[in-house]
């Protein structure tokens, strides 16, 4: 087939496009800034210049294209809210395949967004997982939740370079999944009728609090963390004081997202109804045990060859 991957630059989509090639299908994807999409045309992507919020060339993207793989979201350097980047971007591109004749889409939303729509990115993921049910098209809904790749900066690299590493004091239970192992389901969707017109949670093998994943980075990579604890009542705080200033709305928005990871309900759901839909094998998924053990090995190795030690470091820049 030939599909079109939109948020292909992204951390989940450039693995969906990878995985497309891989897979044998032609891959087409829309960017707003082609040179930092030049890793996509190496993989053997087609890149051509667009953006959801110009309708002209979105229907230049979709032409030709059997499915469409949205995979987009907005980012926090974005200077509009995610109302206006995500929310109206979803409408002319939808109303842009229903224009041109394009069934197939599959679009990657958040799990429990219904139940946080006081949160701007959950409620336009609500929002458009409506709008699809209500469209003509065939669509695949995928309700993802966080990804282990977002643990690195999170947790994994201050805990190696003890550094101090914040959590909310009322953190939620998350099955963290592999960006790979999305893309896996991605791919197989577009095989598999009787993934059409339905929703599917798409989360990791088991949940883990936020002190579990720190407990963790620090056995494999045998270092210390230092943990600092965030109160609800502040982090409310710090959004409510960047509301005032227009230029950080978009930092607003990803600070009320702390409600859903901080809010103490678990994000995670049965999975077996979604493998036996997608035909894949629950234990090909990766565990966070595993990635996080592969990525020590990887960096500390890394670290090996450029002879640098970390505690040696800490020492040269300490006067006793």
């Amino acid at each position: 087939m030939k599909v079109l991957v939109i948020g292909g630059t992204g951390t989940v989509g450039r693995q969906i496009a990878k995985s497309m090639l891989d897979a044998g299908h032609q891959v087409r994807c829309i960017v707003r800034t082609p040179r930092k999409a030049s890793f996509l045309q190496e993989w053997g992507c087609e890149i051509t210049k667009g953006d959801l919020l110009d309708p002209d060339s979105l229907k230049y993207a979709l032409g030709g294209v059997d499915a469409v793989i949205d995979a987009a979201t907005s980012r926090p350097e974005d200077p509009k809210s995610v109302y206006e980047t995500d929310w109206e971007g979803k409408l002319n591109l939808y109303r842009a395949c229903e224009e041109i004749g394009i069934k197939r889409v599959i679009f990657l939303s958040l799990f429990s967004a219904k139940d946080h729509r006081d949160v701007p990115l959950m409620d336009v993921k609500y929002c458009t997982e409506k709008l699809l049910e209500e469209s003509s098209l065939d669509y695949t809904i995928l309700q993802g939740v966080a990804f282990m790749q977002g643990i690195i900066n999170q947790f994994a690299i201050p805990v190696l370079e003890g550094q101090d590493v914040w959590i909310s004091g009322t953190s939620s239970e998350i099955a963290y999944m592999n960006t790979q192992d999305m893309a896996r389901f991605v791919v197989a969707a577009l095989g598999r009728p009787q993934t059409i017109r339905r929703s599917f949670p798409v989360v990791g093998p088991k949940p883990w609090k936020a002190e579990a994943v720190i407990k963790l980075c620090e056995k494999t990579c045998n270092k210390s963390a230092k943990v600092l604890r965030v109160s609800k009542f502040l982090i409310n705080l710090g959004q409510k004081i960047l509301t005032f200033f227009e230029g950080t709305l978009t930092i607003a928005d990803r600070l009320s997202f702390s409600e859903v990871t901080g809010g103490g309900s678990p994000l995670d759901a049965p999975m077996e109804e979604t493998y036996a839909a997608f035909g894949l094998d629950p234990n090909e998924t990766s565990t966070l045990e595993s990635y996080i053990s592969e990525y020590y090995e990887i960096i500390l190795k890394r670290m090996r060859e450029l002879n640098v030690d970390v505690d040696k470091e800490e020492k040269k820049r300490s006067p006793f």
